[in-house]
């Protein structure tokens, strides 16, 4: 393991993820400096490390050059929902593959570890499950969703090469659905879409039958899983799947969240959006190997944190 203190620098810092990163580093005895342009992420989610003297803030773009000494680059600055990735597609790939240039290079000039956050949507649509790092996906890669997905494949493949070119110690993780408290309430990913729904007792919106299924990690336990591997020594050299492999359809979910929350919606179909895969379950044996990492809050336990964070903010 690597020992702190360290510069940390975590791109994304007011999104989602991005926050509950900020809150480890610091925890963790780190200098921790924040980036983010406000395209999605949230100013209320910077606001409370403020006061922290570890803690510095850039408001910045990082499709724009970035200049700084650290010793560790988190690259978490890219919608994650369809909802926004979608509203500027241009702007989301040009985030995936221009901004993962600059921080590479930042990386390369500083001789920092670089952490890119991909996702199982380099997946696509799977034809196996469950998600192998080993397996290479099936993507469209013209469609609604390839400015998101085929972005985090640009960018996987720029960090294997200035790894491979550079001996850049670049590390990719692939992170599954994860939910939890400082999920934009309107993102329009199904959690925060089905408790939003449920707390204002509207219909719970099922796309397609409901038979689709994905597999949701709490995120303390990602949080976890992206600082064990963040620390580790040695460099890795391949993606590694975070996420928990516990496999849930969407019309199961939906039942849980209207008990779970004390609901009186209901459910209603809508149909299925354009390439919206069938089915997400990382295969998580090498994270459990090199990280001794596996997911510990369950299904009801996180779904009813996220529910009363949820129902402290709507």
């Amino acid at each position: 393991m690597y020992t702190v203190p360290m510069r940390v620098l975590i791109t994304g810092s007011a999104g989602f993820l991005g926050s509950h990163l900020v809150e480890k580093f610091l925890n963790e005895g780190n200098t921790v400096i924040g980036l983010d342009d406000f395209s999605t992420g949230k100013p209320k989610n910077m606001k409370v490390f403020l006061k922290e003297k570890n803690f510095s803030f850039i408001e910045k773009d990082v499709r724009e050059k970035i200049d700084l000494e650290v010793d560790l680059i988190l690259n978490f600055a890219c919608p994650a929902s369809p909802k926004a990735y979608q509203s500027d597609p241009v702007r989301t790939i040009e985030t995936n593959f221009l901004g993962m240039i600059n921080l590479l290079q930042l990386a390369k000039k500083t001789e920092a570890k670089i952490v890119q956050a991909s996702t199982s949507e380099v997946y696509g649509d799977p034809s196996e499950s469950p998600q192998k790092e080993s397996y290479w996906g099936n993507v469209n890669p013209i469609g609604i969703r390839s400015c998101y997905d085929e972005g985090k494949r640009a960018a996987e493949t720029l960090c294997f090469d200035y790894k491979r070119q550079f001996e850049v110690d670049a590390r990719v993780i692939r992170i599954f659905n994860t939910y939890g408290p400082n999920m934009a309430i309107d993102d329009g990913r199904v959690v925060s879409n089905f408790v939003n729904q449920a707390l204002t007792n509207k219909p719970l919106t099922l796309y397609g039958d409901g038979t689709q299924t994905r597999s949701l990690c709490y995120v303390s336990d990602l949080v976890e899983g992206i600082y064990q591997i963040s620390m580790l020594e040695k460099p890795v050299s391949t993606p590694v799947n975070l996420g928990n492999p516990n496999e849930y359809s969407m019309h199961e979910l939906a039942k849980k969240v209207i008990l779970l929350s004390k609901s009186k919606s209901n459910i209603v179909n809508l149909p299925l959006p354009a390439d919206d895969p069938k089915q997400r379950k990382p295969d998580i044996k090498l994270a459990t190997k090199i990280l001794d990492w596996y997911p510990k809050i369950n299904i009801e336990d996180g779904l009813l944190k996220t529910i009363e964070y949820f129902s402290n903010n709507i």
